[in-house]
C-alpha cells in the first residue's frame, strides 16, 4: 500500500506555531494595507462596464482586433481571446458611464461593418452592468463571504464546542484575505468569478480543517494524559498523509484547468490553486494554533476561579462528545 507519510512520524508543526502565526499575521496586515493603498483591479461586474463577445475572420488576432477597437474610437478597453484559436472568438471588455456603455455594441458593431463583409463576423453576445449595479453586486458579493464564514462558525460550534470554532473561522478568514492579497499584488481582475472560487475555497479549507479537529477531538479522548500541544501535533501527523494527498491530487487536476483551460477559466483555476496552498498551510498552522491557545484560556480561566473559591466556568459544548473506546 503506497503511504506518502510514514506512520509514526512525529514532525513538531505545533512547537514553531508562534512563527507561522506571526508571519500569517504580517501578510493579513500587508494585504488589508494594499487593500486601502492599491486596491484590487475590479472587473466590469464589480465597477460596471461592457462585454461583447465575437467571432472574427481567420485573418484577425488578438491584436487587429485591439487596433481596429482603438482606430475605431473605443477607448481604454480590454480584449481577451477566448476558446480555442482556430475558434477566433474574441471578449472585448470596456468601462464606462451608463450612457456610453449602451453604445459600446453598436460602435463595435459598427467598426467590424467597415472593415467586413457580413458573414465574415459575428457578435454572438452584449451585456452592460452599469456602475450603481456594479458596486451593489461588489457589497452582495463581500456580505456573501461574511454570511459564509458566520454559517461555518456556527456549523463548527454545534459540530465540535466554542475551542474550534474560532480557530476554524479565523483560517478561513486567513485563507480568503491572502487569496485577495495575491490578487491585489498580481492586478488580476477581480470579479464574480473570481468571489465564487473564493467562496469554493471557504467550502473546501474548512472541510480539510475539520478532518485535523476530528482527529484532535479523537486523540484526547484516546489518549487523555496527553497534553494539548501533544494531541494536537499527533493528530495533525495522523493526518498529514490525507491531507497532502487530497490537497495534491486537487491542485493537480486545477492545475490542467489552469494550463489546458483557456482565458476564460484561467483566472477562476489560478485562484483555486492558491487557496489550495493557503489552505492546506492554514489546515495545519492557523487553526490547529487556535484551538491550543483557547484551550490554554479555557484552564486558566477555570483555575482561576478555582482559586478564587468559586465554582469554575463550564466548558460550553452544544454537542456532547462521542465515547470512544480505547
Amino acid at each position: 500500500m503506497f503511504e506518502l507519510i510514514r506512520p509514526g512520524t512525529q514532525i513538531d508543526f505545533v512547537g514553531k506555531r508562534h512563527i507561522w502565526v506571526g508571519i500569517s499575521s504580517a501578510a493579513i496586515l500587508l494585504t488589508i494595507v494594499l487593500f486601502f493603498t492599491k486596491g484590487l483591479n475590479y472587473g466590469i461586474d464589480f465597477t460596471g462596464g461592457a462585454e461583447i463577445q465575437i467571432k472574427a475572420p481567420a485573418t484577425w488576432d488578438i491584436g487587429t482586433v485591439r487596433k481596429e477597437m482603438d482606430e475605431g474610437g473605443i477607448k481604454g478597453l480590454k480584449v481577451i481571446q477566448i476558446g480555442l484559436p482556430e475558434d477566433h472568438q474574441f471578449l472585448i471588455k470596456a468601462q464606462g458611464d451608463d450612457k456610453s456603455l449602451n453604445l459600446v455594441s453598436k460602435q463595435v458593431s459598427d467598426i467590424l461593418g467597415k472593415k467586413l463583409q457580413p458573414g465574415e463576423y459575428e457578435i454572438q453576445r452584449a451585456d452592460v452592468v452599469g456602475p450603481a449595479a456594479g458596486e451593489s453586486l461588489r457589497t452582495s458579493g463581500f456580505l456573501s463571504m461574511f454570511y459564509a464564514l458566520l454559517g461555518i462558525l456556527l456549523y463548527v460550534t454545534i459540530r465540535f464546542d466554542l475551542r474550534y470554532s474560532p480557530g476554524a473561522v479565523l483560517a478561513l478568514f486567513h485563507d480568503s484575505v491572502i487569496t485577495i492579497g495575491v490578487f491585489i499584488l498580481t492586478q488580476k481582475q477581480f470579479d464574480l468569478q473570481i468571489l465564487a472560487a473564493v467562496l469554493a475555497l471557504i467550502g473546501y479549507s474548512n472541510n480539510d480543517t475539520i478532518i485535523v479537529y476530528d482527529r484532535v477531538r479523537e486523540t484526547l479522548h484516546l489518549h487523555p494524559g496527553l497534553t494539548i500541544e501533544k494531541g494536537v501535533n499527533q493528530a495533525i501527523n495522523e493526518t498529514l498523509g490525507r491531507t497532502l494527498l487530497t490537497s495534491l491530487t486537487t491542485f493537480l487536476s486545477v492545475f490542467s484547468l489552469w494550463l489546458f483551460g483557456g482565458k476564460v477559466i484561467e483566472d477562476f483555476a489560478f485562484t483555486l490553486m492558491v487557496g489550495m496552498v493557503v489552505g492546506t498551510y492554514s489546515s495545519i498552522f492557523i487553526a490547529s494554533a487556535f484551538v491550543i491557545f483557547l484551550t490554554h484560556r479555557q484552564e486558566k480561566n477555570a483555575a482561576k476561579q478555582k482559586a478564587q473559591g468559586g465554582k469554575p466556568k463550564r466548558t460550553v459544548t452544544v454537542r456532547p462528545e462521542p465515547k470512544l473506546q480505547s
